[in-house]
């Protein structure tokens, strides 16, 4: 497995290794979407990966929607953050952070007042969202977003990256899979319109894509990647053609030339993503979904992407790249904790205490 221990460039981004730390909401954040002490020794903890994706962070007040999940549009949530990312760069780390506009996954009571659900149809996933304040409950109806109110939403993508540099990230990954603004109007089942947003797959990307532009021009395209999984049905959301749809992303912003993709494996049978990535996708691939250490160096050495993102052995290994260097096993973890608030389950998994190396 030595290609997993070797160093790798993803634009300006240099990991010392090429095992990744994918983005898992673990809602540690508090009641004002503000990241906490925990979140800080947690990332610290994993450091040795050679990038953190930080969780998906949301650039605005609207683009919240789950429970005490952070977000980077204020200066308490910049400043709490800066704890986090002097953290992991004090351990040698490199970290970027996932931003997260949530759109109609959403529900009104894990939104800050005043604060609306948008979405590009007024159409409400068939979905359920927990609440610290009632429980489970139906998502939003969200509110169809207006022509001239997508330059804004635009504008809050682009100010949340100018905030991540700020707060001391190395760079910024948009999420555009797992049924999320974005890909809400990528898929031709969530999105309806009929303007310039709408209608083909060169119309439903724009607005991902000029997202992408947006913050490449503010950061630096070397220092801004993207997430996809084509064929994601998660929070209620089908596509017609979901390979032709990411090969549309693909190719609008090819000329931007981006640090990377973060492409997940498609749920679909006969619609492999990662060869669609290769086919249509310059930027260095970093893949995920269902590796272990071995599967992880087969995929690399068959030159299959640059890196390989790990999201649930980061769970209960902070130790995941010695663990994987060394041979050792690896640890489990406990489920009935991975969205609860608090240190158990989240910060106070152990190092490996085995045979020394």
């Amino acid at each position: 497995m030595s290609v997993l221990f070797e160093p790798v460039r993803l634009g300006e981004l240099e990991l010392k290794n090429r095992i990744v730390m994918a983005p898992m909401t673990r809602s540690r954040a508090d009641a004002q979407a503000v990241p906490t002490a925990e979140m800080v020794e947690y990332y610290r903890q994993r450091a040795s990966a050679g990038l953190i994706v930080a969780e998906g962070t949301a650039p605005s007040a609207n683009g919240l929607g789950y429970c005490r999940t952070p977000a980077i549009y204020s200066a308490e949530q910049i400043y709490a953050w800066k704890a986090v990312t002097q953290a992991v760069h004090g351990a040698g780390g490199t970290i970027v952070l996932q931003l997260m506009h949530v759109g109609r996954a959403a529900s009104v009571h894990n939104k800050p007042q005043g604060a609306e659900t948008v979405a590009p149809s007024a159409l409400r996933a068939r979905t359920q969202l927990f609440s610290d304040a009632v429980g489970l409950v139906d998502s939003d109806e969200p509110r169809a977003l207006a022509l001239e109110e997508i330059a804004g939403v635009v504008e809050e993508y682009r100010r949340a990256a100018l905030n991540a540099r700020e707060a001391g990230f190395d760079g910024v990954e948009l999420h555009c899979t797992s049924g999320y603004l974005p890909m809400q109007f990528m898929a031709s089942g969530s999105n309806l319109r009929t303007d310039a947003y709408g209608g083909s797959a060169a119309n439903r990307v724009r607005f991902p894509a000029e997202v992408l532009a947006a913050m490449a021009k503010a950061i630096g395209p070397g220092r801004v990647g993207f997430r996809m999984c084509p064929g994601n049905e998660y929070n209620d959301i089908s596509d017609a053609d979901p390979a032709g749809t990411a090969a549309a992303l693909c190719s609008a912003v090819e000329p931007l030339g981006l640090a990377y993709l973060h492409i997940m494996r498609s749920p679909l049978p006969g619609l492999d993503a990662f060869d669609l990535a290769h086919r249509h996708c310059s930027s260095g691939l970093i893949l995920n979904d269902g590796f272990d250490g071995a599967s992880a160096a087969a995929a690399l050495e068959a030159g299959q992407g640059e890196a390989v993102s790990f999201a649930r052995h980061f769970i209960g290994n902070p130790d995941l790249v010695e663990r994987l260097r060394h041979g050792r096993p690896l640890a489990s973890f406990d489920r009935k904790t991975l969205y609860t608030p608090g240190a158990r389950g989240y910060s106070d998994y152990p190092n490996w205490v085995g045979v020394p190396a």
